[in-house]
């Protein structure tokens, strides 16, 4: 019998185990997989190298998660990248984008002295949206929609709770003055629509814009888009708000760090270990079944995977009401999402800012291939036609720029996110295409640094399916479910269940599949591990 069986070993799982084996809790962590981290990995696919598969940089991971179990004494080391960003142009030009504000202003300047006098303006708005929303993504939503008595019983400390904490929003929000109606635009709006508001100068829009796209299956033009934007000026795990960094060893780091923490406090994992079904009696649990018919008895259990896996393909939905059922199927998982890891000979060789025998300014950050708020908009409007994009959306990093632990001496690794990859195609099937696909992709690349396609020694390509398939992501939804407007905060995952809790006594969500979403911040967990230590 143990206190609390977690399903799946993803950051937020080990988050939630490590927290309640320090409060005493007796924990197992099942994980299907032969390593832990779910996206958060580091895997050896070619001898010498250490590749992040999946996610690839962090900055929103919890400072308290890190402090709390140590991590740093455990090896979690971020290392800073400076500058941050990189677009390079067909026209020979190119945009460098850091911390250092000087240097900002000049860079834009190249572009635009009116954008470049507006972006100082712009960053201090986001800093102090931000500040406001930060609190907001590490603790439990309060339910203040009228929904119908019938949903669930909500005792009155909840409710007390919920109070307290809706009028602290408030107040928060208070502390904006002025800024709040733009604010509100940030949290509801288009990127495309605010940035044309505050910039003239296209490649500083497109460079923005596509952070505000990543994961999603949205054009930059869609509303809730601009809230991704403050995600960049969001976090402190690089060193400093808003400086997202790479982490020693790759991203398996993280996971390492938090498994040696959890080891401590007396955390147990299983590996190759997949959960088949969560048992209860009624409603309420009592332990789960994996695949070699083991069952394990536990007074709680918390999924760190999706609602779906959660509610439709673990759990006997004979046991849920049924207007919560109805709300399960309605998440939406659309995704559009590739990822493509290269092993190359050499770095990049970009002829706008040539230079590969040594790691220059334009290899250290992300590099943005999508040079124009026109380029962005017509790579969905293929997708939203079940083809991926003629001319795709990357984001490429190459970590080895900052940490040399992960490469042979002298051979970098390439960290490529595509979009738009839709995982429902309207012709084929991504077994068939992701090969010619990924073709397409470094073809673009090859436009900007030439040497790119013969320097490469191997590659992994994961499609939409693969991610799935792999990771268990529905949909190859890199979020455990989309982040639209209407799946975030209270509605995450559905509307009156937003604290962690399910129908059945004893059962709690986890990972990204609830509040605060997608990203390795290790609220999910956190924030979990809270309520369920207050349950019991």
């Amino acid at each position: 019998m143990y206190d609390c069986i977690i399903i799946g070993a993803g950051h937020n799982g080990l988050v939630c185990a490590n927290y309640l084996a320090q409060a005493g809790q007796k924990v197992m962590v099942l994980e299907r997989r032969h390593l832990p981290g779910g996206a958060c990995v580091t895997e050896g696919l070619w001898p010498g190298f250490k590749v992040s598969t999946a996610s690839y940089v962090v900055s929103l991971m919890l400072p308290e998660i890190i402090r709390d179990f140590d991590l740093p004494r455990h090896g979690y080391e971020v290392l800073p990248r400076n500058p941050s960003s990189f677009t390079p142009l067909l026209n020979g030009r190119y945009l460098l984008l850091g911390r250092d504000q000087e240097q900002n202003i000049c860079e834009i300047s190249k572009f635009s002295s009116r954008d470049a006098e507006a972006f100082v303006q712009y960053e201090s708005l986001l800093e102090r949206i931000a500040e406001c929303i930060e609190p907001i993504l590490s603790s439990t939503p309060p339910d203040v929609l009228p929904l119908p008595a019938n949903w669930r019983d909500i005792p009155l400390t909840k409710r007390i709770r919920d109070g307290r904490k809706s009028w602290s929003l408030y107040q928060s929000l208070k502390f904006l003055g002025d800024d709040l109606p733009e604010a509100m635009e940030f949290l509801t709006g288009s990127a495309s629509k605010i940035l044309d508001r505050w910039f003239e100068s296209d490649v500083l829009k497109a460079t923005l814009a596509t952070d505000a796209i990543i994961g999603t299956f949205q054009p930059i033009s869609a509303p809730g888009t601009a809230y991704v934007l403050l995600h960049h000026v969001m976090g402190s795990a690089g060193g400093a708000r808003g400086v997202w960094g790479y982490v020693k060893g790759g991203m398996g780091g993280l996971t390492k760090a938090l498994v040696a923490a959890g080891s401590e406090s007396g955390v147990e994992i299983r590996y190759k270990s997949e959960v088949t079904e969560i048992l209860t009696n009624g409603e309420t649990v009592t332990g789960i079944r994996i695949a070699d018919g083991d069952i394990l008895h536990a007074k709680t259990v918390a999924s760190c995977v999706n609602a779906h896996w959660t509610f439709e393909r673990l759990l006997n939905r004979d046991v849920l009401p049924e207007p919560f059922q109805r709300a399960v199927q309605r998440i939406d998982y659309a995704s559009a999402s590739m990822k493509i890891n290269l092993a190359v000979s050499e770095l990049p060789d970009f002829t706008c800012l040539p230079g590969h025998a040594e790691v220059g300014p334009q290899h250290r950050g992300t590099i943005h291939f999508g040079p124009s708020t026109e380029y962005l908009e017509r790579a969905y409007d293929d997708a939203k036609y079940g083809q991926p994009s003629e001319h795709p959306i990357i984001e490429m990093t190459i970590p080895t720029s900052v940490d040399r632990t992960i490469a042979p001496e002298g051979q970098h690794l390439l960290s490529l996110f595509v979009q738009y990859a839709p995982y429902e195609l309207s012709n084929g099937n991504w077994d068939d295409i992701k090969e010619s696909f990924a073709d397409r992709c470094i073809e673009e690349i090859a436009r900007y640094a030439p040497n790119v396609p013969d320097s490469i020694l191997h590659r992994q390509v994961l499609s939409p399916l693969d991610l799935e398939r792999v990771y268990g992501l529905t949909g190859g939804n890199i979020f455990q479910g989309a982040m639209p407007l209407h799946q975030l905060f209270n509605l995450r995952p559905v509307a009156g269940w937003s604290d962690y809790r399910t129908p059945i006594t004893g059962l709690y969500l986890c990972g990204s599949a609830a509040h605060p979403g997608g990203g390795v911040m290790g609220a999910c967990g956190r924030n979990a591990a809270i309520e369920i230590l207050r349950d019991v």
